[in-house]
């Protein structure tokens, strides 16, 4: 039998900041303009243990969640990082501060929201099963669009490590996977003992992205269906479906062994994060000290 799950730290990178999640909270640090920190911690809204337990299931439940807290957590830090810039007066956002007043923040990040997951869904599903039903047919669609899907992320991710300020955010990225693995190791968590460890991590979101590539090719080489509105609507449809499977083998599977099969399947998303994270300085790394710290608070406190 399994043992019971430990608690495993997670996060993202913020705007000028870092969120690390834990059991019963999730705690959110962003370095202000006037390099103060400011830290903020807000419960995990608990979902009924039945479906926790349901495999697969469980997996889009955590997904869901994940990213609701993320587009959260993104937001608050947008308005933390960027409270001391000059607005600007131009007469099409003076149109806009009139017609929405205070919630004009909060419509541009959910405007900003809808037109990235639309974006990431031509670019890396619809566009990637258009390619595949011209090159190939049978099981072969399948293998195509996989490996279309694939490189197009990869690419994707090469080209924007370039611009500096996703270097920045790569920063705090890499910044969270060392606290975490600095905990997980067992140290105090000091700059100096974080800046010592790795800034990859097995449960890296990068990498579970690659594991969802992977079981959407060899998904789709066994569902075949005739008509290319056919095959939209089953990507799309499916995907939660797959980001469960990717679940259950990322995180329930992989992230509880360590044996030589588990560091096969992670290794090319180890690899990645050589791209998506960068070397953090002391503050960016202070920033997410102080996060995970508070967030083993909350765990403590409401154990």
């Amino acid at each position: 039998m399994d043992k019971p799950d430990p608690i495993f730290y997670g996060g993202q990178a913020l705007m000028e900041g870092v969120m690390m999640r834990g059991r019963t909270a999730y705690a959110l640090a962003v370095r202000r303009p006037d390099n103060e920190i400011e830290i903020t911690d807000r419960p995990i809204t608990s979902t009924s243990n039945f479906l926790l337990k349901l495999p697969i299931i469980r997996g889009v439940v955590a997904f869901g969640s994940s990213m609701a807290v993320g587009y959260r957590s993104l937001a608050w830090s947008a308005e933390i990082a960027m409270q001391d810039e000059e607005p600007t007066t131009s007469k099409f956002e003076i149109f806009l501060q009139d017609k929405f007043g205070d919630k004009l923040f909060s419509v541009l990040m959910t405007i900003s929201m809808v037109l990235s997951v639309v974006l990431a869904l031509g670019l890396f599903m619809l566009l990637p099963t258009w390619i595949g039903t011209l090159i190939g047919g049978g099981a072969l669609v399948g293998v195509v669009e996989g490996l279309v899907r694939i490189t197009l992320f990869i690419a994707y991710i090469f080209l924007i490590s370039r611009m500096k300020d996703i270097q920045r955010f790569f920063q705090y990225h890499g910044a969270e996977h060392m606290a975490i693995n600095c905990h997980e190791q067992d140290l105090p968590l000091t700059t100096e003992n974080v800046a010592s460890c790795s800034r990859l991590h097995k449960r890296c979101g990068t990498s579970f992205m690659l594991v969802v590539m992977v079981i959407s090719m060899i998904m789709f080489m066994i569902i075949r269906v005739d008509t290319l509105w056919m095959r939209f609507g089953s990507r799309i449809l499916l995907l939660p479906v797959i980001a469960g499977l990717a679940y259950e083998v990322s995180v329930k599977w992989a992230g509880k062994r360590d044996n030589f099969l588990v560091r096969a399947i992670i290794v090319p998303g180890m690899a990645l994060q050589r791209f998506t994270t960068a070397v953090p300085d002391e503050q960016q790394i202070e920033v997410a000290v102080t996060a995970l710290k508070r967030a083993l608070l909350q765990d403590q406190e409401g154990a």
